[in-house]
């Protein structure tokens, strides 16, 4: 998550910058982009490693139970 952070905080530089330099806010915004999307690929992967954490879980406790009778 601290990764998210700080691409969140460099897209922002970016867009910043961009108000800033208009002979090189295309640039800018361009490296802004990208920074957000490798934001949203680091959540995505917290995200899905959450997630089967979470399932494997589930199935140790499915596991772990008794059986009705």
């Amino acid at each position: 998550m601290e990764n998210v952070r700080r691409y969140r905080a460099l897209a922002s530089l970016c867009r910043q910058q961009a108000a800033y330099r208009p002979l090189q806010n295309w640039e800018l915004l361009g490296q802004a982009e990208h920074f957000e999307y490798l934001a949203e690929v680091e959540l995505k992967a917290h995200f899905d490693a959450c997630n089967a954490q979470h399932d494997e879980d589930d199935v140790a406790t499915a596991w772990e139970r008794p059986a009705a009778a």
